[in-house]
């Protein structure tokens, strides 16, 4: 049986003034993913609240654990109660021995969708990571720990570019080497995204428009000219994520009863792109890119064009599993070297050092680019019965990200 109250509060008492250290998202994240039942521990983080008012970490373990029960409204309160106590967070180095590369992270309140998932990324390396968060107006905390290198960990979206131009003022002469710059972030939006790998080689990106309800409303009255002309077209909310939104709209009938069951104000609107393979089922890849080179993380393989990979039915499937084991096998010799030209053009358009990219082939074989962002999840949590072949995989994605930190530290 679990020691549940050891699993809130540090295995060993912190250095002097050392930042606040949680359990952290990873280990909590690890729990719910084995089926742990966490709201044992939940109760005992919300007894230690009322006796540790003053403990940020853990009110920030109870803002995690609440996101892992879906309860993000609940999460982001008590993120920001923790955020009025401590604004810097610490996760130790864990899993490796060896003097610690010490990065600082910049990072942005909210969920687990907004920053880089560095605590998965830093799984097993001996890298102690301090993350500060910033928030709007505000200047930086005071004490930012000693550091090698600092890493900008902000995902883009509408909340994040107020963030982003002030971390582009605050790193422009950082003492340290600043990795992810913020600028370049700023320009992966949607509609920033497609503009910024327009015509590029190997690459298929449709145009995506950001509309108003009423602007989309038009193009359902045939009004607003799209691209091409045609339909379907792909529709969803700004700011939404997992495919919460996201439909086909199949004919211009279709807009108004989308939008009487959307109340948001903006949408992203593009044309679809039928991407199945020639058995008719579709496939959607995730992929790393770190430091210039591609690095697959999952894949996805389902019978409906909108792929999760939580709904593709991965654990149910032992064929969808064996050829997702082909795929990352085979991955440098294989897909990274269809796409080669494509992934060099990602590297140099998008111009950071560590960003992921979903996306699925065109049936002309073009890489037909989903989205890209520096926040994407990658982790190596899935069970090693079901899924041998992903923790050897993500160890390679791991050790990689561990390099490039170790080459731009010197």
């Amino acid at each position: 049986m679990i020691a549940l109250a050891s699993f809130a509060r540090p295995a060993a008492a912190p250095e002097p003034n050392a930042p606040p250290t949680p359990m952290g998202m990873r280990a909590l994240a690890k729990m719910a993913f084995a089926g742990t039942d966490l709201a044992p521990l939940r109760s005992t983080l919300v007894h230690r609240m009322v006796m540790e008012p003053e403990n940020a970490a853990v009110l920030m373990d109870l803002a995690t654990i609440e996101q892992l029960f879906g309860n993000r409204d609940d999460a982001l309160h008590l993120q920001a109660d923790a955020l009025q106590l401590s604004r810097i967070f610490r996760r130790p180095q864990i899993g490796a021995s060896g003097a610690p590369l010490r990065l600082l992270a910049f990072m942005a309140p909210g969920d687990f969708m907004a920053n880089t998932p560095l605590e998965f990324l830093l799984e097993g390396s001996n890298v102690q990571l301090d993350m500060v968060y910033v928030l709007p107006g505000e200047a930086p905390p005071e004490g930012i720990p000693e550091h090698d290198l600092a890493f900008v960990a902000i995902g883009e979206s509408d909340e994040n570019q107020p963030l982003l131009r002030e971390i582009a003022a605050l790193t422009g002469a950082w003492p340290k080497p600043v990795l992810n710059a913020p600028g370049r972030i700023a320009r992966l939006s949607r509609d920033g995204a497609c503009d910024l790998l327009q015509g590029a080689a190997g690459i298929a990106m449709p145009r995506t428009l950001r509309i108003d309800r009423a602007g989309l409303a038009r193009i359902g009255e045939g009004e607003m000219p799209i691209e091409d002309g045609r339909f379907p077209l792909i529709a969803r909310p700004i700011g939404s994520h997992a495919g919460d939104g996201l439909t086909k709209l199949d004919a211009p009938s279709a807009v108004a009863a989308y939008l009487a069951a959307h109340p948001q104000q903006e949408f992203y609107v593009a044309r679809f792109i039928d991407y199945s393979s020639a058995d008719g089922r579709f496939r959607k890849y995730r992929i790393a890119l770190i430091d210039g080179k591609p690095y697959a993380c999952h894949m996805g393989v389902s019978d409906h064009w909108m792929i999760h990979y939580l709904n593709a039915g991965m654990h149910e499937s032992a064929e969808k599993r064996a050829e997702e084991a082909r795929f990352m096998q085979e991955f440098d010799d294989d897909f990274a070297r269809r796409h080669a030209a494509a992934f060099r053009a990602l590297a140099e358009r998008v111009g950071l050092d560590y960003f992921g990219i979903d996306c699925g082939e065109t049936k002309d074989g073009a890489l037909l680019i989903f989205e890209t962002d520096v926040a994407m999840i990658v982790h190596a949590m899935d069970s090693a019965e079901l899924f041998p072949y992903k923790k050897p995989q993500m160890r390679k994605v791991f050790d990689a990200f561990r390099a490039l930190l170790g080459k731009a530290r010197g």
